[in-house]
This record gives structure tokens, C-alpha cells and sequence, in this order.
């Protein structure tokens, strides 16, 4: 199913959705309160079954970016490789958005690692919390706003020696 068709199948129950190409990627923009539903549609009416990226994007500082935050959905269908990226913005303080465990459970350990570098809250995870860095970290080491050196936190952690690793 060709992208516009997908598109023209999903302004009737999405008329806020707008669109984006670059190159070979084509992206559908949404609003967070939509997301989940828009996914939801992708996956059971148009036949991207699988998730094959979750990432966020911190817009701070770019050259006439409005939103601070974009959460990113790579979907693809396995049977014709067609894929599609859906976009969302988030700005601070709400940085909280609807979870796509629900419809992909490969989502569980890239909505944590999202939440643990950027600190977007998925509600409804069953398992939201730090994957990367140890749970007594306060920041966020993605946001653009954290230091390139850290705040003094490397200092703290423990030294592994080769035979404890």
C-alpha cells in the first residue's frame, strides 16, 4: 500500500495529521494525545507489524524548532518493506506520553531506554525505569541542556576491576 494511500486512509479519523518526506523516508506528524490510536490504526488497518525504532530528538537551541522534544516510531511492513516514520512533539513540563507496549512488546526496553536518557514518561509501561544509567541518577544525559562533561557524577560510580565485570 502505496504511503498516500495510507495517508488519505487516515485523515478521515485523523484530520489534524500532516506529512513529511525526506528522501526515501516518509513521516506522519500526529499530536501525543493521538499517537497511540494513529500507531494502533498503522498496525491493524495497514499492516505495519513491526516496531523497528523508538527514539527521541531534543530540539533545543535548533534554527526555528517550536516543540522541545519529537518522539520518533519507525514502522515497517514485513510483507512489502514498506516503512514509515510517525512523529510527535512534547514540551516541558508534559513530557509524558501514551505507551506502544500494548502493541509492540519489543516497545518495553526502548520506551525505557527513552525515558532514561530524555526523561519522557510513557504512562501505562509496565516496567518504566532506568535501564542504562544506575537508578540514584538524577539527570538526563541526552537532554541538550546536560553538561558534555557531566556534572561531577563519574566521580561517584564505582571502579569495576576486569575479574568483577
Amino acid at each position: 500500500m502505496a504511503f498516500d494511500t495510507i495517508v488519505d486512509a487516515l485523515k478521515p479519523k485523523f484530520p489534524d495529521i500532516t506529512t513529511s518526506e525526506f528522501r526515501d523516508n516518509r513521516r506522519i506528524h500526529v499530536t501525543p494525545a493521538q499517537c497511540v490510536d494513529l500507531l494502533s490504526a498503522l498496525k491493524n488497518e495497514h499492516g505495519m507489524d513491526m516496531l523497528f525504532e523508538l527514539t527521541a530528538v531534543d530540539y533545543l537551541k535548533y534554527p526555528n524548532a517550536t516543540d522541545r522534544f519529537g518522539v520518533v516510531y519507525g514502522l515497517a511492513n514485513t510483507q512489502s518493506a514498506e516503512r514509515v516514520f510517525v512523529r510527535t512533539f512534547l514540551n516541558e513540563p508534559d513530557l509524558v506520553i501514551a505507551s506502544a507496549f500494548s502493541l509492540w512488546k519489543g516497545a518495553d526496553w526502548l520506551e525505557r531506554e527513552v525515558y532514561d536518557m530524555y526523561g519522557i514518561v510513557f504512562d501505562g509501561h509496565p516496567d518504566l525505569r532506568r535501564i542504562l544509567m544506575p537508578e540514584a541518577f538524577t539527570s538526563f544525559p541526552l537532554r541538550k541542556d546536560y553538561p558534555m562533561r557531566g556534572r561531577g557524577e563519574r566521580h561517584n560510580f564505582p571502579v569495576l576491576t576486569r575479574a568483577e565485570s
